[in-house]
């Protein structure tokens, strides 16, 4: 298992720094992670640090982290981040209308995404905290009928993160063809290979190299 594949080294707090962007590209190219995963307006900076090496993608959040955007600004979002460099989108889902029960707005909300992506990789957060367990088997059905390729657990500004409980049940909701990201609370390696065991394909934190070196880190994301 190339554990480092499987990782977005994530820098997503408000004050994030230019420096400490220009760290988290130069980690993720020494460790050879998936991704580094920024907000949006770190992607140029991203894209221009990493364009030595296509295998390190840059993943940015669209919606970010509320997910109460509409699905025409989360579309243009989406576009803008591609325009700038972006390879891979991880949009946070309209939790409200979830929790609503409007789902024809949640399925076009990540439509949108999917469509104004055009073939970049999408990833839809749930915010499974916020969710019971039939919420997110909808938000988990609903993102593979509006064509996302993956679902993420988690923004890591909520008030929980990943379980393996809820890998599992979003694994076994969505099949063996649709990705599935554990992300927020995941700060070592033995919380990693716990999260992969039950279905994981794609790491999201902020403790990359504690993750793939067996150390360990307080950070949340």
């Amino acid at each position: 298992m190339n554990l480092a594949a499987m990782i977005d080294h994530t820098a997503l707090k408000a004050e994030t720094s230019r420096a400490q962007i220009e760290t988290l590209c130069k980690e993720a190219l020494e460790y050879k992670f998936a991704s580094v995963c920024v907000n949006p307006t770190n992607v140029a900076l991203a894209a221009e640090l990493l364009k030595s090496d296509d295998a390190v993608k840059v993943c940015t959040v669209i919606g970010f982290p509320l997910g109460a955007n509409t699905p025409e600004v989360k579309a243009f979002e989406t576009q803008d981040t591609i325009k700038n460099g972006a390879t891979e989108i991880d949009m946070v889902l309209n939790i409200g209308a979830l929790k609503d029960g409007d789902l024809s707005l949640v399925e076009r909300d990540i439509r949108a995404v999917v469509e104004a992506a055009n073939g970049t990789l999408v990833k839809v957060i749930f915010e499974n905290c916020l969710l019971t367990k039939e919420e997110i088997k909808t938000a988990a059905e609903l993102s593979v009928k509006a064509g996302a390729d993956f679902v993420k657990t988690s923004t890591g500004f909520s008030t929980g993160g990943a379980t393996v409980e809820d890998i599992r049940l979003m694994r076994e909701t969505v099949g063996p063809d649709i990705g599935v990201k554990a992300s927020g609370g995941v700060r070592d390696f033995e919380g990693a290979k716990a999260m992969i065991d039950a279905g994981a394909t794609r790491i999201g934190a902020s403790a990359g190299i504690a993750i793939v070196t067996g150390g360990s880190s307080d950070s949340d994301y």
